[in-house]
């Protein structure tokens, strides 16, 4: 089993900064890939940022330039600059964490309100 610590949520002003970690902790043969997704209310979930195993990211348009995804080990965090009221939302962490057969299994965090006052 797989388990998803996510911290680093909370209220910050517009074009302010917060950043956001996932830790996975447990039965970890591999991870092949990591990433943000959130969710708005009244809105569908949406992929933000991704990293993959050899590195590669992945940005949502409406955050390039402001949000920078990392990953320390098995901790993935999420940059978030210049912050809009627009990027309010939950934050989800996801994991493909890579079978020994082949394939992967997918984990989710707990989800972080992150919230941008105008």
């Amino acid at each position: 089993q797989v388990q998803l610590v996510e911290s680093g949520g909370g209220l910050v002003q517009a074009g302010g900064s917060l950043r956001l970690s996932c830790a996975a902790s447990g039965s970890i043969f591999s991870i092949n890939a990591m990433g943000w997704y959130r969710q708005a209310p009244g809105k569908q979930r949406e992929l933000v940022a991704q990293i993959s195993s050899s590195s590669r990211t992945y940005y949502v348009d409406s955050v390039k330039g402001r949000f920078t995804i990392s990953r320390e080990k098995n901790t993935v965090n999420l940059q978030m600059n210049s912050l809009k009221p627009e990027d309010t939302a939950v934050y989800y962490c996801r994991v493909l964490i890579g079978r020994v057969l082949g394939g992967s299994l997918e984990y989710w965090g707990q989800g972080t309100q992150v919230t941008v006052s105008s």
